[in-house]
């Protein structure tokens, strides 16, 4: 893999290739990359694991020394797959605070911005699939719960 970046690159189990194709690939393709977990309230909500992190979007951090705190995405630097949180800042030695950047794979979604006319549309559309999937589940279940009656019933009659 001798180019920056290859459109025909599909996969290798080199660490090497991997983040050289992260590294190396254009915005648009990281933009891929930004995509976050949901809460397990809105993961039910939504019918979705995971999403395009936004600023505005309320997180929660997994991991590293801000462990646990939350705040709202105020912006994101697709170059290094990483966003900037309100009120996680670091110190420096002139006592000076400046913001701390995390890697979106340490965070989780916990509340969705809805400003955007395309993004609610897009969630809304993934909720009504959800909603779809919850019923036919439901009606799966039934259905099964029903076979295994049947099947008890002609088990007693033999």
């Amino acid at each position: 893999m001798k180019q920056r970046f290859s459109k025909k690159w599909v996969r290798s189990k080199q660490p090497r290739k991997q983040r050289k194709y992260r590294y190396n690939a254009p915005l648009h393709i990281k933009q891929k990359f930004i995509h976050t977990h949901l809460s397990k309230e809105l993961r039910e909500k939504y019918g979705k694991r995971n999403i395009g992190l936004r600023k505005g979007d309320k997180v929660k951090i997994l991991r590293g020394q801000f462990k646990r705190k939350t705040g709202t995405v105020e912006k994101i630097d697709l170059k290094k797959s990483r966003a900037i949180i309100t009120g996680i800042e670091m110190m420096k030695k002139d006592g000076s605070k400046t913001p701390y950047p995390i890697n979106v794979s340490n965070l989780i979604i916990t509340e969705i911005n809805i400003d955007d006319k395309k993004r609610k549309k897009k969630v809304e559309n993934k909720e009504k699939a959800a909603e779809k999937l919850s019923k036919k589940g439901l009606e799966k279940a039934k259905a099964s719960q029903k076979e295994k009656k049947a099947v008890e019933k002609t088990a007693e009659r033999k």
